[in-house]
């Protein structure tokens, strides 16, 4: 892209910031970082701020990265929200972002990688509902437009008595895609049997090759989704799998074993590693012009499993005050993409 595109992104990237501008939420942020780290909190802000507008640092980013114990040139080895929105808008295709965006859509897309079944129940009669759920036993409900778990619900065929009003709740709530739930593999149903616990794994697809950029192993808490809405947690994986260190998330909780099966996050390993590349290798080349993806995937006895796919890669990093290790991602991203 011409320098001048990334510059006009970028610009229109801060205009839009600026306008959801919070001083409020800043600075209850600056005093949690504040409290953490024992430095003053109108240094904290001014850091913030200033990050916030020459490096390319959300305030949250901030908080999570431990940015108030880095140095310049160990802040510079994480990516953040407002890099890795650069590089969505530079290299995922506006015209195939949609598919991305609504999950019925991308089911259709992707369907043979997603390995189970799943129904549209706006198309849907009441009889193929139950006869959907009754078969399953266990059914993921979704709201197609929406992220970080928000929308995502349980649902058991046991506990349905009315089935023409169940179809109709779902209908009211826009809860329009059911899907089977995901049985995974032991070692993950080890450590959080009642949710399906995610791999993130961030690619980018050069036209010929697909790069694994970073990897996250997500927990849930036994809930319907593992995201930290639901109170779940995560740690960073090398590229072979291993976890980087104890579990954590951007509410100050640190988990050197899973608060309810009592595992161990720093001894996790991915099982299977060896079958994620071909997989999402496969999955990558399905829209070719979205370059940029953070894809969900749960890893069961078999292999991979797709979840979903996300255009606006949300980022994954590590936190230096819990592993101990002081440097992120991004030099891998810039080798790879080139920025």
């Amino acid at each position: 892209m011409p320098k001048g595109n990334r510059l006009k992104i970028r610009l229109e990237y801060l205009k839009n910031r600026a306008r959801r501008f919070d001083a409020g939420s800043v600075l209850e942020r600056a005093k949690e970082v504040s409290a953490q780290h024992d430095k003053p909190t109108p240094v904290i802000v001014a850091d913030m701020l200033w990050s916030a507008v020459f490096r390319d640092t959300a305030f949250q980013d901030y908080v999570d990265w431990d940015y108030a114990i880095l140095s310049r040139a160990e802040r510079d080895t994480f990516m953040t929200h407002s890099i890795s929105n650069h590089l969505a808008m530079e290299h995922d295709a506006p015209a195939s972002r949609g598919i991305f965006q609504d999950k019925i859509e991308f089911n259709k897309v992707f369907d043979r990688f997603l390995k189970r079944r799943w129904l549209d129940v706006r198309e849907a009669s009441v009889d193929d509902v139950r006869e959907f759920v009754q078969t399953a036993g266990t059914v993921m409900g979704k709201v197609p437009f929406s992220n970080s778990g928000h929308g995502v619900h349980r649902h058991i065929a046991s506990e349905i008595d009315d089935w023409d009003a169940f179809r109709t709740q779902l209908l009211d709530e826009g809860q329009t895609l059911l899907e089977e739930y995901v049985v995974q593999h032991p070692v993950l149903a080890e450590i959080c049997p009642g949710t399906a616990n995610t791999t993130r794994v961030t690619t980018f697809f050069d036209g010929e090759t697909t790069h694994i950029l970073s990897m996250a192993q997500k927990f849930g808490r036994g809930e319907a989704s593992d995201q930290q809405t639901f109170g779940g947690f995560y740690t960073m994986l090398d590229l072979q799998g291993k976890s980087r260190g104890r579990g954590y998330d951007s509410h100050n909780n640190v988990h050197e074993r899973h608060p309810e099966s009592g595992v161990s996050i720093p001894e996790y390993q991915l099982p299977l590693m060896e079958t994620v590349h071909p997989f999402i290798d496969e999955v990558a080349r399905v829209v070719p012009d979205v370059k940029y993806v953070g894809w969900d995937i749960v890893m069961s006895a078999d292999g991979p499993v797709l979840i979903e796919g996300n255009w606006a890669v949300g980022v994954y990093e590590n936190k230096p005050s819990v592993t101990g290790i002081r440097t992120g991602s991004r030099p891998r991203f810039q080798q790879i993409i080139g920025f």
